[in-house]
């Protein structure tokens, strides 16, 4: 395991910024967690539904404040695409083959995704199971389509807002929670104006990173302490709810779509994650680090599409041995919770075999023997002949 780390850390370019990369690792994970430890699927009645522990037990709000970290992923996302595309023009590329290149990758694992579950559905209702449960089950794994949707819009419009003030999304995310929770104006869909425009923030956040305008620790503190301060206000002061993920039952979600809470949350991960880069980099010094994060990375959208297909399995073959406690039973105490954790590496194990089985629709067999990673070049001992290299 060392002498493969030290091929990946020796095989990586020594002009990338690995801090980069550690954040895109853990904003994947953080997510994942998150969702393993506040989604229940509980069988009820014949079928399964989905419950959360934040809807009983509202003092585990914190546990979203650790894990609901999307905000990165955006502030990642901007920066690199930003580089990217100055990088793209520079070699005289068009726009055109820069976002094909782009959102060839992201969307590529879809297909796999959308064509296993359409066959998954129409079996589960042949074999005559609830159309509820079924409902459930595809809520659940086709959640993380509608990130990839607004990702995918946000990179294509990435030579439009590479250059935007991320105070002018924030002002859009204000303007219209005043109307829809101050005022109770505007039609019903006012709210989903947030969908584009709250993920904007930190990602318009990410492109001034690229351009260089966030490298004082200065900015990143302003960032932290300020979006810090104005969530404890909108959360004690206005009204919002604690839980930065969406709760079953509850009037207001601040994912459902983004809130001003939600974006000002976001202000402070960005602020903290502009914070970490230099510790990270010291970090992914080390090859096995390193060597973790560059395979979190090459999979990063395999990961992310399955992980609720995971959890969904094993708890769908749990089912064969009964109602297990923290599988199939309600989350509504803090003994839930206990049974909850031993299943996390039974779910990762499940994600693993996933990732197996679907790994190639992202990496790309062709790209594997044709061309090297965007992460790590690929490592050629030095014994092979030039012909074999």
């Amino acid at each position: 395991m060392r002498r493969a780390a030290h091929q990946v850390d020796t095989a990586t370019p020594a002009s990338r910024d690995r801090a980069i990369d550690a954040l895109r690792a853990l904003a994947i994970l953080g997510v994942v967690l998150g969702h393993w430890l506040v989604t229940a699927l509980v069988a009820q009645d014949g079928g399964l539904h989905t419950a959360s522990p934040l809807q009983h037990m509202p003092w585990l709000a914190p546990v979203s404040w650790l894990f609901q970290t999307l905000a990165v992923f955006f502030l990642v996302g901007g920066q690199v695409a930003t580089h990217s595309l100055a990088s793209a023009d520079a070699r005289g590329d068009s726009y055109a083959s820069w976002l094909r290149a782009r959102l060839t990758r992201l969307l590529r694992p879809v297909a796999a995704l959308l064509g296993l579950w359409s066959v998954t559905a129409a079996a589960l209702l042949l074999t005559g199971a609830p159309l509820s449960t079924v409902h459930t089950l595809l809520k659940l794994a086709l959640s993380p389509l509608w990130f990839l949707l607004v990702f995918a819009a946000l990179t294509a419009a990435t030579p439009l807002v590479a250059r935007l003030n991320p105070l002018w999304p924030l002002a859009v995310v204000l303007h219209v929670d005043v109307l829809r929770f101050g005022l109770h104006l505007g039609p019903s869909w006012l709210g989903w104006v947030n969908l584009a425009a709250g993920w904007l923030v930190p990602y318009t956040l990410g492109a001034a990173w690229a351009r260089g305008e966030l490298h004082s620790r200065r900015s990143a503190w302003v960032l932290l302490l300020g979006g810090t301060a104005a969530t404890a206000l909108l959360i004690t002061c206005a009204g919002y709810p604690a839980s930065m993920v969406g709760v079953p039952g509850a009037t207001i979600s601040n994912l459902n779509p983004p809130t001003l809470a939600a974006v000002t949350f976001g202000l402070a991960q960005c602020g903290l994650a502009l914070l970490l880069r230099d510790r990270l980099r010291r970090a992914m010094a080390r090859p096995l680090a390193w060597a973790v994060t560059a395979f979190v990375n090459l999979s990063a959208m395999t990961i992310f599409l399955w992980h609720q297909t995971a959890m969904m399995a094993t708890t769908a073959t749990g089912l064969l041995a009964g109602r297990l406690p923290g599988l199939h039973t309600s989350p509504d105490s803090v003994a839930w919770v206990a049974s909850r954790l031993p299943w996390i590496p039974v779910f990762a194990l499940a994600l693993s075999l996933c990732w197996t089985a679907f790994r190639h629709h992202e990496q790309g067999p062709a790209r594997l023997r044709n061309r090297a990673s965007h992460v790590v070049r690929r490592h050629v001992p030095a014994a092979r002949s030039s012909r074999h290299a």
